[in-house]
């Protein structure tokens, strides 16, 4: 496929998604992120990068890139009414089956800043991914904040760090995890092997291993 490059404008020939001077775009700028082009153009995460589908990983993207930011290129698609419709109820809108509230995915936001600091991305998106298995597994409360709160879980509910604010990584995570990210699997455990003292979760099959966390089944 070929591109012609004329400016700042990009034309990719033969595609349906083309950037000229009529479609509103974002000039990718240090520190940018997907998810906070979206909210400064008062949209999900989801919708942005419907919009922008030359964008292999919505959590890479480089400075200079031209990033699509007209809600009505979308030629009035269902997704829209959903997010309307999502929003009326009080609930985000997301790709999992997990119903959260804002207030929820705060909480959630907070949680995985406290429990994965210092961890990579995709071990923050892992964090958020096991509170969104265990409300969907039956095993655990069948809410977010239930899953949270429920004693004797969580760290940062005992030692209070779950009061500070979240990271924009954390909530950027948050947000790839309610889209159906699946980078732990089916995992609704996540622990430090190398300095757990409490060593049952050794036995319990593995998912996945990212950064200093070790997700299980």
């Amino acid at each position: 496929m070929k591109k012609l490059f004329t400016g700042v404008t990009a034309v990719t020939v033969g595609a349906s998604m083309l950037f000229a001077s009529s479609v509103s775009a974002h000039t990718v700028e240090s520190g940018d992120t997907m998810y906070n082009i979206a909210s400064e153009n008062s949209m999900s995460l989801d919708e942005l990068v419907d919009l922008n589908p030359q964008i292999n990983n919505p959590s890479v993207i480089s400075i200079g890139e031209q990033i699509n930011t007209d809600g009505g290129s979308n030629g009035g698609s269902s997704s829209s009414e959903e997010t309307a419709s999502t929003e009326d109820s009080g609930s985000s809108n997301n790709s999992s089956s997990v119903n959260i509230s804002s207030s929820e995915q705060d909480l959630l936001e907070r949680l995985v800043t406290a429990e994965a600091q210092g961890e990579p991305f995709n071990g923050k998106v892992g964090v958020a991914e096991v509170v969104l298995n265990r409300v969907e597994s039956g095993a655990f409360p069948n809410s977010v904040s239930g899953v949270i709160n429920e004693p004797g879980q969580f760290d940062p509910i005992r030692n209070g760090s779950i009061n500070n604010a979240a990271s924009s990584q954390s909530k950027e995570a948050v947000q790839e995890a309610l889209g159906g990210s699946s980078n732990v699997g089916n995992a609704i455990f996540f622990y430090n092997a190398d300095i757990a003292t409490n060593r049952w979760l050794d036995s319990q099959p593995t998912q996945s291993k990212i950064g200093q966390h070790t997700f299980k089944n």
